[in-house]
């Protein structure tokens, strides 16, 4: 049966996705396409924050981008002098807020130890820094994206935890997504599931998707990567089949299967 992913790719080689693979390895065949585009903004005024470790309380990071974005800040010899002699081992003191493995693993990459990787989404990775940042004086830090929900931030306001936000990366639709679509819609058979992984990829692919299948999309079982991209999903009158139980690729394709079975 054929899945189609809605997604960002780990890599510049589709086939290696992990999703990918795990889903083939399950007997399904999966092909991905990507959904959005992005571009890094304000990496000298993030790089002045991370400076600045006394600052800051710690981290947050949701999303591999925001990383991304923090690695891109040390690739100048200087920076990476910096992080290297001092900034890493001030950091590592201080705690790593994420959300999923995948975040997390670009953190330790980093030489940063993470905490809240199975939170799965950022309203519970806020209930946790609540309960575990009640005496912070100085701002936690928050490297996002331009569309960052208010989820998070509204939270940690409401249980009076300082936060101090920048954003890193701007998000848009990527230039390919109607023609990959046609595509793929002209030379596959119609998809036995589609799966979105943002509520971004829901926004910028549903139309499309929608005059492609024409009186077909009943026939499509539509599954979420999280609670927050079912949500979307739901508030443009899908019916969402399966919601992965955590962000993986093996909980993504567990679920599938059993819908598929149903």
């Amino acid at each position: 049966m054929n899945v189609l992913l809605l997604k960002e790719p780990k890599s510049g080689d589709l086939a290696s996705d992990p999703y990918i693979k795990e889903l083939s390895s399950r007997g399904l065949r999966a092909t991905l396409i990507p959904v959005l585009s992005f571009q890094f903004v304000s990496l000298d005024q993030l790089y002045y924050k991370l400076s600045h470790p006394e600052q800051y309380e710690g981290l947050i990071f949701t999303s591999p981008r925001a990383v991304e974005a923090v690695r891109l800040c040390l690739e100048t010899s200087a920076n990476k002098e910096a992080w290297d002699s001092s900034l890493r081992s001030q950091w590592s003191s201080k705690p790593v807020y994420v959300v999923g493995k995948a975040t997390g693993g670009l953190v330790e990459d980093l030489g940063l130890s993470s905490g809240g990787e199975a939170s799965g989404n950022a309203e519970k990775l806020a209930d946790l820094i609540c309960t575990k940042a009640a005496s912070h004086s100085s701002p936690l830090l928050f490297p996002c994206g331009s569309l960052k929900r208010e989820v998070l931030p509204k939270k940690l306001k409401e249980k009076d935890v300082p936060l101090e936000t920048i954003t890193v990366y701007q998000t848009a639709q990527h230039p390919d997504i109607r023609s990959s679509l046609t595509r793929y819609f002209a030379q596959e058979d119609l998809p036995a599931s589609i799966v979105f992984f943002s509520p971004s990829g829901v926004k910028f692919c549903l139309g499309v998707i929608r005059e492609l299948s024409a009186d077909k999309l009943h026939q499509i079982k539509f599954a979420a990567i999280g609670p927050t991209t079912a949500e979307a999903m739901g508030a443009e009158g899908l019916c969402v089949s399966c919601t992965a139980q955590n962000p993986t690729p093996e909980d993504l394709a567990e679920g599938i299967q059993k819908i598929l079975k149903q």
